[in-house]
């Protein structure tokens, strides 16, 4: 039995069933036995594998387009480099690297990571130490002035709460217990309005699952009020949808297979998929404009994918080629990555679209 499941038990024994975001943040933060508190699971040895971990083009691209940004910017003396959720630290110090063959870039940023790990965080110190990082428990902490911030695969952890369609109410889905103690998906009393469903599913027919994020506007509003102000841009990678889609999406991963979401709390991930209609409302503004979200592939090869990976592929051995082009096919193919995953974008208005868009 996992150390938080005598916890969660205790808290729904106590005040009965909990939203579903509680039993998210509880498993993935808990300051003890939370996912991400003391486990590093990036990577072939970890429990799944992000863009940046399968090829270095990646990172590189998105630290060109953050070079390229800047030159948009007016090339301003002083910036904050923000990446949210950076992991292992891999996709900044690929962007980095990248983004050195921009004269005056690395003099202007200054690099802030917003990570809550402590595991995670002493792996980037080491991997991002000669760039001298600052780290943040979250958003709200960030120091005033331009920001050009990254987010890759930050959104899809984020608390979220779902809502279900049974004759003509809405429910909550809420997590009890059943009558072995096991952890289990219940319903709420039904509720005739309710303000999280959007206007678009008010009606849907009887069945329907709705996720709504509120954790995710809250940091994109902000974020999106920084770059109004301030200047800058952000950029939103993540698997997900227009806003349209419906249904469980909520998932569970260990050792790179799909889990059962309430089995094993604290040692497995936790995600869902990202409403890029939603957070694309919340980002919009007099001051600010939102591209996208357009396909993970469109944007790469935007960016020039296919030329890097020509590129690295001169001098490559046939081991090494064979991995370029797995890599490739991995991050734009329409069966893998290419599609699932969405790119958005956060602009001023009084900018130019950044790059790819």
């Amino acid at each position: 039995m996992s150390n938080l499941l005598s916890i969660l038990r205790r808290e729904i024994r106590l005040q009965g069933p909990i939203t579903l975001a509680r039993f998210m943040n509880v498993c993935l933060s808990h300051p003890v036995h939370g996912y991400y508190s003391n486990r590093n699971p990036f990577g072939s040895a970890g429990d799944f594998t992000t863009a940046p971990e399968i090829s270095q083009m990646f990172g590189e691209l998105i630290g060109l387009w953050a070079g390229v940004l800047w030159q948009q910017m007016g090339q301003p003396n002083a910036v904050n480099l923000v990446e949210l959720g950076p992991g292992r630290g891999t996709l900044m110090a690929d962007a980095l690297r990248a983004a050195s063959m921009v004269p005056s870039f690395l003099d202007a940023i200054t690099v802030h990571l917003v990570e809550t790990s402590p595991a995670l965080r002493a792996v980037q110190s080491e991997v991002l130490a000669e760039y001298g990082p600052a780290w943040h428990d979250n958003d709200a902490t960030l120091p005033a002035g331009p920001r050009i911030i990254i987010a890759n695969e930050f959104f899809d952890a984020l608390p979220i709460r779902q809502f279900e369609r049974r004759a003509s109410f809405w429910h909550e889905r809420l997590i009890g217990l059943a009558e072995d103690g096991q952890l289990c998906f219940v319903l709420s009393l039904p509720q005739s309005i309710n303000p999280m469903v959007p206007d678009s599913h008010k009606n849907a027919p009887d069945g329907t699952i709705v996720e709504a994020c509120p954790a995710a506007l809250h940091i994109v509003a902000r974020l999106a009020d920084a770059v109004g102000q301030h200047g800058g841009g952000a950029l939103i990678i993540d698997y997900g949808h227009d806003g349209r889609g419906t249904g469980d999406t909520f998932q569970a991963v260990k050792d790179h297979r799909f889990y059962p979401t309430l089995k094993m709390p604290g040692e497995v991930d936790l995600s869902a998929h990202v409403n890029f209609g939603a957070l694309a409302i919340a980002a919009n503004s007099l001051s600010t404009t939102v591209y996208g979200p357009l396909a993970q592939r469109s944007f790469l090869e935007a960016l020039g994918i296919r030329e890097r990976a020509e590129v690295l592929m001169r001098e490559a051995d046939a081991t090494l080629r064979n991995k370029i082009t797995f890599a490739l096919a991995r991050l734009t193919g329409i069966q893998q990555m290419g599609a699932l995953f969405k790119v958005m974008a956060i602009g001023r208005s009084d900018a130019p679209p950044p790059p790819g868009f």
